[in-house]
């Protein structure tokens, strides 16, 4: 029996924000080359997006998509200094890429504005997970078996 006091957990300020774009974001493999800065974005901090910066390494396959994808490093190391990630995840650093570009502004005309409110948080929307293989997987691509 719960103390008479107990009460449930807090809800979460944010709840995880639907992601539409990138699961159906049309971008081949070509699109990226070894040595390219990119970024995956994660989520809204103050009035911008966020994510984590990496530069890819070389070819590889994705397993949880069974596609292409890219091997990348971060360069602050850490737990998971490298990982795999599919070219739709991926966007360019460099502000020449049209491609790029034309997602990043669907991703901030999407985002920004559900997170207005918000100016001084950091908001992780919840979309990747990295799996045990090192895999960085979008929610939408996730396969219970892998």
């Amino acid at each position: 029996m719960l103390p008479p006091s107990w009460t449930p957990p807090p809800t979460p300020a944010f709840a995880p924000t639907p992601d539409p774009l990138t699961p159906a974001r049309d971008i081949t493999h070509q699109h990226f080359q070894a040595g390219d800065r990119v970024v995956v974005l994660k989520g809204v901090a103050g009035k911008e997006l966020w994510g984590d910066a990496m530069r890819v390494v070389a070819p590889s396959w994705h397993t949880p998509t069974d596609e292409d994808g890219w091997r990348l490093r971060d360069p602050d190391g850490g737990a998971q200094t490298f990982i795999t990630a599919h070219s739709r995840y991926l966007v360019h650093l460099k502000r020449s890429c049209p491609d790029c570009l034309i997602h990043l502004r669907a991703m901030e005309d999407h985002l920004l504005p559900k997170y207005a409110g918000h100016s001084d948080a950091i908001i992780d929307c919840g979309w990747y997970t990295t799996t045990a293989l090192g895999q960085l997987v979008h929610i939408a691509d996730a396969r219970g078996a892998r």
